[in-house]
């Protein structure tokens, strides 16, 4: 008797989504091969037959088993979750068949991870889109990041699969930092865990909140294009981009100055330098993150031009490139440490000289508690205080409001007035009565009577420099007789730094006029 393998594809985890052609191919079969999780979604199909169940690491035994019984003459389904011919066992299955088999042999498709969860988060993938694997079990490594980077390039929605496991904790990580490189780091995002099945998890955000956030094996990461918007808490990628002029912001601005200094801002003494450079007749153009910080520059800084917005790494090389910068001075926040990387990045890509800018620390020992990072700061507030008052701006929230236990607290926060950064607080649960969005610094008087208002027993900051309000933080919260925490500085290896504006002038003339 001629045996039969069927392929059989029972999607994400609900029978209902499992299409009838599976159903048919498993009414069919006289032997089940499967992982034993996948048996109660298809229990009701499989009743009085022969079951086998190897264990999930022995993809290839329950393959090599399932052809076996094929060619022993019996009708055989071979089973896996998703889409079989994706990341799956079709593959595994033909890799150990051999030309003169007789068997038949069919593939029945099925409902993929990708598919699973753009459906739970509206249509991300409605245009050209890619997958990629982080595992690199059966991959090299390097393959993968060069992949990445090109998804990253084409400016392609991604689906990321096998995002991080207990021995793979740092891979998604560089791979976002890879995507950071070349896609705007407010790209629409989704997270989806554990999608239609049991606790299931679904999260829109920016790209550039993913690197502050933890996963697992059972999460998959979506990642938009520039085009991908939100609505009715949504996210989705237009069918087709008609309006391309309309929506995308030129690359580089025709309108700037050549063989200028470019000063990349995003903090008062950032433009002050700015300002001071252009009083002495250089050429000069700030670049800030955002439309806001945009605006802020072009008040405070006359005489400069403004190249305001989230660019990518690409965008800012070409602008740079075109306009022939004469240096760049990183004069962005202190904790802005990924941005520092990419310019130092790109001053050693284009032989552009690069110094940083950057204020002087202002903690001392006896004006808070230091921690090494906002992961160390997160796990220790919860012993500090119920009510907690976060200085910290708007990227980190979510390692602080997605901690373990952050349910037992009260969460309160202030961030810069920007739509987005307020959108993302009511997005990670922090009630609108609880966010104080308004531009800084602040003085003590201002936090006393808003942190005494707000009942708050603990504020976490930066260690942000006289000119990001740290000293009237501290004495704040000394007059309230509550704790303050201070997350330390980046430790970052840069090739020339100061804190001194005059320093800056002065390399500011060599590289105007070079000897």
């Amino acid at each position: 008797m001629k045996g039969v393998l069927n392929l059989v594809s029972v999607g994400p985890g609900f029978s209902d989504l499992i299409v009838p052609r599976a159903e048919a191919a498993l009414r069919d079969s006289d032997v089940i091969v499967a992982y034993d999780l996948y048996l109660r979604w298809i229990e009701p199909w499989i009743k009085d037959k022969e079951i086998h169940t190897p264990p999930l690491t022995q993809e290839r035994e329950r393959a090599l088993l399932a052809i076996e019984k094929a060619r022993s003459g019996a009708k055989v389904a071979l089973i896996s979750s998703g889409d079989i011919g994706i990341y799956a066992m079709a593959a595994l299955a033909f890799d150990e068949m051999r030309e003169d088999d007789e068997y038949d042999v069919n593939v029945i498709p099925g409902i993929t991870s990708a598919n699973a969860c753009a459906s739970l988060l509206g249509s991300p993938l409605s245009h050209d889109f890619a997958t990629l694997s982080l595992s690199d079990l059966l991959c090299p490594w390097d393959w993968i990041e060069q992949r990445g980077r090109h998804i990253a390039q084409a400016d392609l929605a991604c689906v990321l699969y096998n995002v991080q496991s207990a021995v793979r904790q740092e891979g998604v990580y560089r791979i976002l930092a890879i995507m950071l490189e070349s896609k705007s780091p407010k790209t629409l995002c989704g997270l989806v865990r554990n999608a239609y099945r049991p606790g299931q998890e679904v999260s829109i955000h920016h790209l550039e909140d993913l690197p502050s956030l933890q996963f697992d094996m059972l999460t998959t990461i979506v990642i938009g294009n520039r085009f991908t918007q939100r609505k009715r808490g949504f996210i989705f990628t237009p069918r087709g981009y008609n309006a391309w002029e309309s929506t995308t912001a030129k690359p580089v601005a025709e309108d700037l100055p050549k063989q200028a200094l470019w000063v990349f801002s995003g903090t008062s003494d950032g433009n002050a330098l700015a300002s001071q450079l252009a009083d002495q007749g250089y050429p000069v153009v700030v670049s800030t993150a955002t439309g806001y910080g945009g605006e802020i520059a072009a008040q405070n800084c006359p005489g400069v031009s403004v190249w305001a917005g989230q660019q990518g790494v690409e965008a800012r090389k070409q602008a740079l490139q075109q306009h022939q910068a004469r240096g760049l001075i990183d004069a962005t926040h202190p904790y802005a440490s990924l941005m520092s990387e990419q310019l130092m990045g790109l001053s050693k890509t284009l032989g552009i000289p690069y110094l940083r800018y950057e204020r002087a620390s202002s903690f001392s020992t006896d004006s808070g508690l230091l921690c090494s990072s906002t992961e160390q700061a997160a796990e220790q507030v919860m012993a500090l205080g119920r009510r907690i008052f976060l200085s910290t701006g708007s990227k980190d929230l979510a390692t602080f409001l997605k901690a373990p236990d952050a349910d037992i607290c009260e969460w309160f926060v202030r961030v810069t007035p920007e739509p987005d950064f307020i959108q993302r607080a009511i997005d990670l649960g922090v009630p609108r009565s609880h966010i104080c969005a308004m531009q800084g610094p602040f003085s003590q008087a201002f936090n006393e009577a808003l942190w005494r208002d707000w009942a708050i027993d603990c504020v976490i900051t930066k260690d942000s420099g006289d000119a990001g309000g740290y000293q009237a933080k501290v004495a704040a919260t000394k007059a309230l007789a509550i704790p303050l925490l201070v997350i330390q500085r980046p430790q970052l290896t840069y090739p020339l730094i100061t804190s001194n504006f005059d320093e800056v002038v002065k390399h500011a003339q060599i590289w105007q006029h070079p000897a």
